[in-house]
């Protein structure tokens, strides 16, 4: 449904506590038919060195997003490109934080919360994002409480690279929506 819609990418949850987390088993009938176009992203949560490489192993995985307390040598150390998720507490500790990362294909960056490594459901300072990506040398994915009726105002603030969305168009945790990621397309195509 999210390639009919327009979707460039969709992302496979791996971190078992997750309530959208898939296993191994379940990627071929996930991927089977997909456009060669759309990107596979396997998000992991500090996950093991082993737990990474079998699911790259399945020959599919284009890029790893990593939301955990992974470092950079850890992030760099596969052979798919990666995108680090990093939360935004306040704009000092986001731009060191960032910089350890320079070997990123991309940077997401998500809400802060204490207890969650991400799908917190919250946004964040969007002005934090928007001064950010004019100064960022990687390009900058935007997440964190996303939603169709925040996202045109979100892209048009930040101009991101891209945006990252789940919670935000699902009915119950998740179950994905079609009518809310239909708007949720619209909305990024409408934000510029």
């Amino acid at each position: 449904m999210a390639a009919r819609l327009g979707a460039d990418a969709i992302g496979l949850v791996f971190y078992p506590a997750s309530p959208r987390a898939v296993s191994i088993n379940q990627v071929s009938d996930i991927v089977r038919g997909l456009p060669d176009k759309l990107t596979i992203v396997a998000l992991f949560v500090d996950a093991s060195r082993a737990e990474v490489e079998n699911v790259i192993n399945i020959g599919c995985i284009d890029l790893l997003q990593f939301h955990g307390n992974e470092t950079a040598s850890f992030c760099e150390s596969f052979s798919v490109p990666y995108m680090k998720a990093i939360a935004v507490k306040d704009e000092q500790s986001l731009s060191a934080n960032i910089d350890n990362y320079q070997s990123a294909k991309y940077i997401l960056l998500d809400s802060y919360d204490p207890n969650v490594p991400g799908g917190t459901g919250k946004t964040f300072n969007w002005d934090v994002a928007s001064s950010l990506s004019q100064e960022l040398d990687l390009p900058l994915i935007l997440a964190g409480g996303l939603t169709p009726d925040n996202i045109k105002a979100a892209v048009a603030t930040v101009q991101p690279f891209g945006v990252d969305v789940s919670g935000g168009v699902e009915s119950s945790k998740g179950i994905k929506d079609k009518v809310a990621m239909q708007s949720f397309i619209e909305g990024v195509r409408a934000g510029g």
